[in-house]
């Protein structure tokens, strides 16, 4: 096929169109391209009039252009890309609501939170595979990650680090979560309504040790000395494992259970009842974190409430620690945990 000068070729419909650029948002709404950065960026130090302002956002959607973020970084030398590995256990409604307010409070403060899926690295070795992203902070759910991973994760750009756990680690900001405080609040609520026989749900399901053993540890602690005892009781999450622990209840001597969580709580509750385990009057159950749930049940569930802190304070720390990555790590407590007692106990 012979082509006619300057005419260009013809395309089929399937053929892929060329990607829109910042120029050609320019050229269509008649500005310069530095003001379609400053109003596509929301760049608050510059003045754009509300008529530019429109017309460079109607010129970019006729276009379909997206600011690249890749390029955006690359002119303010980091990301603006948080990321959050997947915790190490299936998180919860209360930990899922958490992450849901925090990633709203960060876009506020013009970051992006990308959720990075579960790979099975863990600690130094997953730090490795989240540097690879370039992200300008982590937050890292659970324990693991130790101070050459925090390192390693600096060395390739983040600028804060953030870890959630028991324990700091060098060279990171730490918000500390007290398991323990949980366990002690529940069988402290128990001895005080008379229950001398406690067992604590120790769940089998992979993972969730890093809280049920501090929560037992916790609760063991709360009745030391007092001549009342705790029993560990393990339990998977079904039906099943739930009827075999009612089924055994009487043997077991119990007059009281903290079940971990609100979840497992409402699993035993109703396999106790199921079994004629009457609650309160022979069992007393308390469950933690408070869920709707909890007011649901009958009797009622008595319960840990435990008060996360606001997801705006937490994005403010992470934004002083991009802004200021060599400032001396900070230390926060993650929640509060107070007994809300219902009819349960």
């Amino acid at each position: 096929m012979v082509q006619i000068p300057n005419t260009p070729a013809p395309t089929s419909p399937s053929a892929p169109r060329s990607v829109p650029t910042s120029a050609d948002v320019a050229r269509l709404a008649g500005v310069s391209r530095a003001t379609v950065s400053y109003v596509l960026n929301n760049t608050g130090a510059v003045r754009i009039s509300e008529p530019t302002r429109r017309r460079v956002q109607r010129a970019a959607e006729e276009l379909g252009y997206v600011p690249h973020a890749a390029a955006r970084s690359l002119r303010a030398g980091h990301t603006r890309m948080v990321l959050m590995p997947a915790p190490p256990v299936p998180a919860g409604p209360l930990y899922s609501q958490f992450v849901h307010d925090f990633q709203g409070a960060l876009s506020r403060l013009d970051y992006t939170v990308v959720q990075y899926g579960a790979s099975g690295l863990h600690g130094d070795e997953a730090a490795r595979a989240w540097a690879e992203l370039r992200p300008v902070a982590v937050l890292v759910p659970g324990p693991g990650l130790g101070p050459q991973g925090v390192a390693v994760l600096k060395r390739a750009g983040a600028r804060a680090v953030v870890t959630l756990g028991t324990e700091p680690v060098d060279g990171a900001h730490a918000l500390l979560t007290d398991h323990a405080g949980v366990g002690r609040g529940a069988a402290r609520h128990l001895y005080a309504r008379g229950r001398r026989r406690i067992g604590v749900v120790v769940p089998e399901e992979p993972g969730l040790e890093m809280f049920s053993a501090p929560r037992l540890d916790g609760a063991r602690e709360a009745v030391h000395g007092t001549g009342a005892t705790v029993s560990p009781l393990p339990l998977a999450y079904t039906e099943e494992s739930a009827a075999g622990l009612a089924a055994r209840w009487r043997d077991l001597g119990l007059d009281g259970v903290f079940a971990y969580n609100d979840e497992y709580a409402m699993l035993l509750m109703s396999a106790l009842q199921d079994e004629g385990v009457r609650v309160p009057e022979d069992a007393a159950v308390i469950g933690a974190d408070d869920l709707m749930l909890s007011r649901l049940l009958r009797p009622r569930l008595s319960t840990v409430r435990i008060a996360l802190p606001s997801a705006r304070g937490l994005a403010e720390l992470v934004d002083r620690a991009v802004r200021d990555p060599g400032a001396t790590p900070e230390s926060h407590e993650l929640f509060e945990a107070t007994v809300v007692q219902r009819d349960s106990t």
